[in-house]
């Protein structure tokens, strides 16, 4: 079975600084070529040029400019794959299916699909999917958000979580330094404002502890951020922002958290950066928002509502119980190496992948 997966423009896969969706992309694929279990899969991943640190096999990187979908398009032709994988973008997703009819389509949303408004939206949007043979959502809260508000395509609708690849992330939740950290992009969605109002009263309330803030995407929201964020700067060097920091000092900042935060206050469709906290060893304080609580399962300190007194007083209750501060991040730990592997996740995507093959064999 060929496979193409296909990243959207602009995604040039670079193994230094990922977004979350290529992490996902590049975790699925790495275990895929590293074991045997489908041993008759081939898999080639299309990005854009740019990025010279791919650091994994049957990478295809296209032109850019105008030149890159008819790139796209032959050197799909040339490939001859069983099934493309379109990761997130609908669009390109439709262009390649008109080009190719004879390969089955597999649309891969890394978050939610928008929701029809009105039944012209309806028409419009099942229009479009059903040019798809299978979409793959990250959490069973999105697959069954999509089948209901298109109950005639769930055989159609499948959900493979995101994994991890906990080997990178793993240390110790014994013994952390005194820090509360966050990670994940600048911007309203994710709870940066809230997280900025609540952090002084637990900063002043508890002298040792210091704050890490990873803003990701900073360039691209930094209007919006940077107001949320001076008022931190009193702190001096007891609150750190790092902005758009490349994933390993994400990695290597979260590995030495005593506490982490996933305060979204939308509906995450999974939560990527929960189950890093969790492998990095950290005790996670969440929002639960959509995917968040298939995330961590009941593994976090969960938030009836993301306001800046829950959080504060969130931080406080782990700070002051180091014993339950402990048993959490342990918890959640053994819960993300037992449940969110790669190769779980890798064999659940092909087994959708031999789904829609099938289907189009039996149809024809």
């Amino acid at each position: 079975m060929r496979v193409a997966i296909l990243l959207p423009p602009g995604s040039r896969f670079s193994e230094a600084q990922p977004n979350s969706m290529e992490t996902v992309v590049r975790t699925l694929a790495g275990a895929a070529q590293s074991t045997c279990d489908d041993p008759d899969v081939e898999t080639r991943i299309f990005c854009c040029s740019g990025a010279d640190d791919h650091n994994l096999g049957g990478v295809d990187a296209l032109p850019g400019g105008r030149g890159r979908m008819e790139a796209l398009i032959a050197r799909l032709r040339a490939f001859r794959p069983d099934v493309i994988e379109h990761h997130q973008q609908v669009k390109q997703a439709l262009a390649v299916q008109q080009a190719l009819p004879e390969a089955a389509h597999l649309l891969y949303r890394h978050n939610a699909l928008r929701a029809p408004r009105h039944r012209l939206d309806a028409w419009r949007y099942r229009a479009r999917y059903r040019r798809m043979d299978g979409l793959v959502f990250v959490s069973q809260t999105e697959r069954d958000a999509f089948v209901r508000a298109f109950p005639d395509m769930d055989d159609r609708a499948f959900a493979v979580p995101n994994p991890i690849d906990a080997g990178a992330w793993l240390a110790s939740p014994e013994n952390r330094p005194p820090v509360i950290a966050f990670a994940g992009r600048a911007m309203p969605e994710k709870g940066v404002d809230i997280l900025c109002t609540a952090l002084p009263a637990v900063l002043d309330a508890h002298a040792d502890w210091r704050a890490v803030l990873m803003l990701n995407d900073w360039d691209a929201h930094a209007q919006w951020a940077a107001r949320h964020v001076a008022p931190l700067a009193r702190f001096g060097d007891r609150v750190e922002v790092l902005k758009s920091a490349p994933l390993a000092e994400v990695r290597r900042r979260m590995q030495s958290a005593a506490i982490a935060l996933t305060p979204s206050v939308w509906d995450e469709p999974f939560g990527l950066t929960a189950i890093e906290a969790h492998a990095a060893g950290a005790a996670l304080i969440s929002s639960g928002r959509g995917g968040l609580r298939e995330a961590s399962g009941p593994h976090a300190l969960y938030v009836d509502a993301v306001t800046p007194k829950t959080l504060a007083a969130a931080m406080d209750r782990l700070i002051r119980d180091p014993a339950e501060r402990l048993a959490l991040a342990r918890a959640g730990q053994a819960y993300v190496l037992e449940t969110h592997t790669p190769r779980r996740r890798a064999a659940d995507l092909n087994a959708v992948r031999r789904t829609l093959v099938e289907r189009r064999r039996i149809a024809a």
